[in-house]
């Protein structure tokens, strides 16, 4: 793993910086793990666009992931490290012993031939890729892939680089320090998988040129400042003029930039313990 960077025979060349790819053992993917994924472009089911500059972009197929790791007690062997590009982690392509093959999020440091289980009770060995509940991991653990609720699925941490850390147990509770600081409590019998999310080097890359932003879709972004009146409440004034509103609205007046909407009596606040920042 490391990342690539090239001679600037062009503008754009000169500033990307993209990972090199050298973890990645398979090129194909495998069919039956493979289902359509048709792109919105950021309308609704009456077509109306709810989601501003979306559209175009490469075609691409969704990869099946096992978020649930629900085959208790199975050990399985990692076939391959392969490519995704729905999510900015890499994907491992594991077998079950009656030869059901299915992906899961690939860990840092799994690779080919190597060993993982998904247990509930059974004592197994602290590596990356074994799943078990939070009871039975040992305080100060990197973890990921964290379930919300028992049997749900994992559903924080899962991107490159990412790892949650185990801190401590009490009760029917265990508490999770997230990778954006925030201290939250999590029912112990939750289950999650060990280790560091790989692909660490995904925060130092850069994009380049627009072109690469267009290939995920992403269309241009204009600002409010650079609208017209009708357009925009930022927009008008002579010349270049400043976004001059004290409290920064949306096109549609709703405050933005900074303005929090979390809800005040939000059914999750109970289980924070320390907010973020």
């Amino acid at each position: 793993m490391g990342i690539r960077r090239f001679k600037p025979v062009t503008s754009t060349l000169r500033h990307t910086v993209i990972s090199d790819f050298a973890e990645i053992t398979k090129s194909k993917p495998e069919k039956q793990l493979l289902r359509p994924l048709k792109s919105s472009g950021g309308r609704n089911m009456y077509g109306r666009i709810t989601s501003r500059y979306r559209g175009g972009g490469h075609k691409r197929m969704y990869r099946l992931i096992d978020f649930k790791r629900d085959r208790i007690d199975q050990e399985c062997t990692v076939l391959a490290i392969e490519y995704d590009p729905n999510r900015s982690a890499r994907i491992a392509l594991i077998q079950y012993p009656d030869s059901t093959k299915s992906y899961i999020i690939a860990p840092l440091g799994l690779k080919p031939g190597d060993k993982v289980i998904s247990t509930l009770d059974k004592d197994v060995e602290i590596n990356p890729g074994n799943v078990m509940p939070l009871r039975r991991i040992p305080l100060g653990a990197a973890i990921h892939n964290i379930e919300i609720r028992p049997g749900q699925g994992g559903k924080i941490a899962r991107s490159a680089g990412i790892s949650a850390q185990l801190i401590a147990k009490e009760g029917e509770f265990a508490f999770i320090r997230m990778p954006s600081s925030e201290v939250r409590k999590i029912f112990i019998d939750c289950r999650s998988t060990i280790g560091q999310i790989g692909n660490v080097e995904h925060e130092t890359r850069s994009i380049g040129k627009a072109g690469r932003m267009r290939w995920k879709g992403r269309r241009p972004h204009v600002r409010g400042v650079v609208m017209n009146p009708v357009d925009h409440p930022h927009g008008g004034g002579e010349g270049k003029a400043p976004q001059g509103n004290p409290h920064p609205v949306t096109p549609w007046g709703r405050p933005t930039k900074g303005y929090k909407t979390r809800k005040k009596r939000k059914y999750s606040s109970q289980f924070i313990i320390r907010r973020r920042g």
